[in-house]
């Protein structure tokens, strides 16, 4: 297999194809609309269906009705286009069915810009929709793991009859790097038997979320909650670095947990014990891993594109074990390695007290620096 050189949005949409997707429906915003461009030339091109919606809401919608066949399908947004869509994910997750969804995230809040950003951590680790459900979220570093993940997050949605979120910021979705695309799956066109218009189902399958019996909902809500349980066992992934002998860790995930691999390096050529976890799953969190290393480390640096979602996350770890910093940059910019380098210079020197304000230094800082002042 050789490399080619992609934009990660076309990567994406490729190992889509390749993955078997048998349906998609969008509606274009910057910066993932070269990802739905790719799509409506291909997918018609090779005999799949591909509908550009009238709007988000519409496009979440006909995927609701599309996954009701079991068959793969996906949608693709940035960030307020994804927020559009959250009622029909909480249906698709209240309906128990497969859905992959693409989020390249922009700045913002409000319209924001088309810059790269980490702030929709909260809306799909947390759900922006309402009820108790889950979303499975994966955030590639690369191109290529971009591209890996695709085809995962189709199987794992089928596996577990639920949605998968491939969190990419606008950064992965706009730069090219050179991938190796995998071979093409075989394209099912025949409903499981759960799906409608499965041909093994001797009865009419019908697939809702309405549930009008307050105690047949919690029984299925505690279904949904013991499905997690095993997927918090079984589907946790991360890349770790360093960690055999470290002192200090570095938690970031993506293009933050990307760059700060080379700050990490840096600190480790000039002698210091620094390690990186970098989440791949976001949910399920790797909770695990931190635990343990919160148990014997001196103390954490978390690095996000955001104003600390993920902070809180490895705050409530941690447990004030260990120390725990923070460095972010919000609104689409995006942080040199040697601001996250200073930030690892800062926690090594530290007064390490665990209940220190981590969020309020960080803000303190970022006020100087923006220019308001103290």
């Amino acid at each position: 297999m050789a490399l080619e050189l992609i934009k990660g949005n076309i990567a994406v949409a490729e190992a889509a194809i390749r993955a078997g997707l048998v349906s998609y429906f969008g509606y274009p915003i910057t910066p993932q609309t070269e990802l739905l461009e790719h799509l409506s030339a291909r997918m018609p091109e090779l005999g799949r269906g591909f509908v550009q919606a009238e709007s988000e809401l519409g496009a979440i919608n006909m995927v609701y009705g599309a996954a009701c066949t079991g068959l793969r399908t996906m949608t693709s947004s940035s960030s307020p286009g994804v927020s559009l869509m959250q009622e029909g994910i909480s249906y698709l997750a209240g309906t128990e069915l497969p859905a992959v969804i693409v989020d390249v995230v922009r700045g913002g809040p409000g319209l924001g810009n088309i810059a790269p950003s980490q702030s929709d951590y909260t809306q799909m680790v947390h759900g922006g929709g309402h009820g108790e459900y889950h979303v499975i979220v994966l955030a590639p570093a690369s191109v290529q793991e971009a591209v890996d993940l695709t085809g995962l997050a189709f199987d794992i949605a089928e596996k577990y009859r639920m949605v998968v979120c491939l969190l990419l910021d606008g950064f992965l979705g706009q730069m090219m790097e050179p991938v190796v695309l995998p071979e093409f799956q075989p394209v099912r066109t025949i409903p499981p038997a759960w799906g409608v218009g499965s041909p093994d189902s001797k009865e009419r399958v019908v697939l809702t979320s309405i549930n009008i019996d307050p105690p047949s909902q919690e029984k299925f809500n505690v279904k949904m909650m013991t499905r997690w349980q095993e997927i918090e066992a079984n589907e946790v992934r991360f890349k770790s670095y360093y960690l055999e002998d470290a002192e200090y860790v570095v938690i970031g995930y993506g293009t933050a947990g990307r760059i700060a691999l080379s700050a990490v390096r840096a600190a480790r050529e000039q002698g210091h014990k620094i390690g990186l976890l970098r989440p791949i799953t976001l949910a399920p969190f790797p909770t695990k891993a931190v635990d343990e290393l919160a148990a014997r480390v001196k103390g954490f640096l978390v690095v996000e594109m955001s104003n600390g979602q993920m902070l809180d996350d490895v705050n409530a770890i941690v447990a004030k074990r260990a120390p725990v910093d923070f460095y972010g940059r919000m609104g689409g910019v995006v942080p040199y390695p040697d601001e996250i380098a200073n930030a690892i210079s800062e926690l090594i020197n530290g007064d390490h007290d665990p209940n220190a304000d981590a969020r309020g230094k960080w803000l303190a800082y970022m006020r100087k620096l923006v220019g308001m002042g103290e």
